[in-house]
């Protein structure tokens, strides 16, 4: 079932089955989207994050292939308020940036794998959900991060 989640940055849709999470949407800030608010482990995770805790990943739908578990485990390890490019990325993956990058795009689950924490050398680069919500993250990250 799909549910809403109001954060400080914008709407969320993510769909919770009672076991686990297979998708993670962020969408326009005046989109329409399902009235029901979850009280299950993905809104108590995005609570946390919001409020700039650490706390233990929901139930996850499995990565289709052994490079998006890579991927997934790679992405996972970069700290919170803090960025990697793709090439440090695909370096330590052992992969190709642009690889990566494609790989990073289809990500469904967005902020559950942090994949806005990969940035080109030069800039943002890309995100699958638009740049304005990886400049929104990215900036809520580092003000945490500064703050505390």
């Amino acid at each position: 079932m799909f549910y809403r989640f109001d954060s400080p940055l914008g709407t969320i849709i993510y769909d919770w089955n009672g076991q686990l999470c297979s998708r993670l949407e962020l969408t326009a800030e005046d989109a329409a989207g399902p009235q029901s608010y979850g009280d299950d482990p993905v809104a108590q995770w995005l609570h946390a994050y919001f409020a700039g805790q650490a706390a233990e990943l929901p139930p996850l739908a499995k990565p289709a292939t052994p490079f998006q578990q890579k991927m997934r485990a790679g992405l996972l390890a970069i700290p919170f308020g803090e960025v990697r490019t793709y090439g440090e990325l695909a370096g330590q993956l052992n992969t190709a940036p642009r690889a990566m990058g494609q790989a990073l795009g289809a990500n469904p689950l967005p902020i559950l794998i942090p994949c806005h924490r990969v940035v080109a050398a030069d800039g943002l680069g890309g995100f699958g959900c638009g740049l304005a919500w990886k400049k929104k993250l990215l900036d809520f990250e580092y003000g945490f991060s500064a703050q505390h």
